[in-house]
């Protein structure tokens, strides 16, 4: 008989993004729990069980693998031998083994517990899509301690889901989810003034993103840690902050981030009347900036455009007392930086920063409609 591709647990494997060796590390704990003895299978084992070379595994090995799964062994695609259905195999089970599976199952350290409903993309897609919910929230009714509860409940959720059977890829991105969460939570603080809250968070929102292994996260709170700074009057620190930004993964793979990260700078430096540290960042900025493609980026960052790089500029300008003489920028070109920029939609003029410069480094109100920079 030809073989047939067992394509239901390899879309199971893909749905949790688990690796021929992850599965069979999980079934050997399984059949530990199951039999009192580590079981041995390896790569070639579940490599056998996708390619359809063993079409109806050993008894002990189908039940290792419906205790990590949580799926029976036909919903997984294995075929039973032979003309006769298995399903009287089932049935004549010894209550002995009936109860050491029931025992085994209960009893399974949290990895293997949890992996009855294993944590699977479809987890972070949700988490995810209420995080962007939440920065729409901010976006429309700013900063409010009830956002500031649903991000640390997001994060909570994140972090509680770690308890549960997943993938070391998926594991990442829930700490990736609480570092982002808690990020939020940590703006929420900045945008209210509630600065010692804002800067708790921030600590552990640095953490998680390093536990996430993701730079884009940690780039988001050493910005949120700029401005900090900035609120608190210790523009030192902000530019420290901020060229902590520069330093990270994302700046260098990505120039959009670059060029948030020198625009901070610019903004530190500008709070220290440091005229040449803030023109070399401006310019940096807009290098970047016109270097920068159109692609998908989180929900946060989503503020940051050519009109709000020429909305700080007009800010550290002004603070370096040369806004009065400053001539317009070129149409369709970054105010800091005589490289073309893709600038798409009305420049606001520069004595009308966008709100979200506005408030987020000059301390007066801003007007709406709302942007945020958290």
């Amino acid at each position: 008989m030809a073989r047939r591709r067992n394509t239901a647990l390899a879309e199971w494997m893909h749905g949790h993004e688990m690796t021929a060796e992850e599965l069979a590390e999980r079934v050997n704990g399984a059949l530990a729990e199951i039999t009192g003895r580590r079981g041995t299978t390896g790569e070639r084992t579940v490599f056998r069980c996708l390619s359809g070379e063993s079409r109806w595994p050993q008894a002990r090995l189908r039940r290792a693998l419906e205790t990590v799964t949580g799926a029976a062994a036909r919903d997984l695609g294995f075929v039973p031998r032979g003309h006769h259905s298995t399903e009287a195999e089932h049935d004549q089970e010894t209550p002995r083994l009936r109860r050491t599976l029931i025992t085994g199952i209960a009893a399974a350290a949290a990895p293997l517990a949890g992996a009855r409903r294993s944590v699977g993309s479809a987890d972070v897609i949700r988490l995810r899509n209420g995080l962007d919910m939440l920065m729409a929230a901010d976006d429309a009714q700013g900063a409010s301690t009830g956002l500031e509860r649903a991000a640390l409940e997001g994060a909570r959720d994140a972090l509680a889901l770690q308890q549960r059977g997943a993938t070391d890829r998926v594991r990442l991105r829930l700490f990736s989810l609480a570092a982002n969460y808690t990020a939020t939570a940590a703006w929420s603080c900045i945008d209210a003034r509630r600065l010692d809250q804002a800067e708790e968070h921030l600590k552990v929102a640095l953490q998680l993103a390093g536990m996430a292994k993701d730079p884009e996260a940690a780039v988001r709170v050493w910005n949120s840690t700029a401005m900090l700074a900035h609120q608190r009057g210790r523009h030192t620190d902000a530019v420290a902050a901020a060229q902590a930004a520069q330093s990270t993964t994302a700046c260098r793979r990505d120039p959009f981030y670059a060029s948030l990260a020198h625009a901070r700078t610019a903004v530190g430096h500008a709070n220290r009347r440091a005229r040449q540290p803030v023109l070399r960042a401006l310019g940096h900025a807009g290098e970047a900036l016109a270097k920068a493609r159109e692609e998908a980026r989180p929900s946060w960052i989503t503020f940051y455009a050519p009109a709000e790089l020429h909305a700080l500029t007009a800010i550290v300008r002004d603070r370096l007392g040369d806004a009065a003489n400053r001539k317009p920028p070129p149409t369709g070109r970054c105010p800091c930086s005589p490289c073309p920029s893709a600038v798409t939609g009305p420049r606001p003029p520069p004595d009308s920063p966008s709100p979200n410069s506005t408030k987020a480094t000059s301390g007066r109100p801003a007007p709406p409609p709302r942007a945020r920079s958290g």
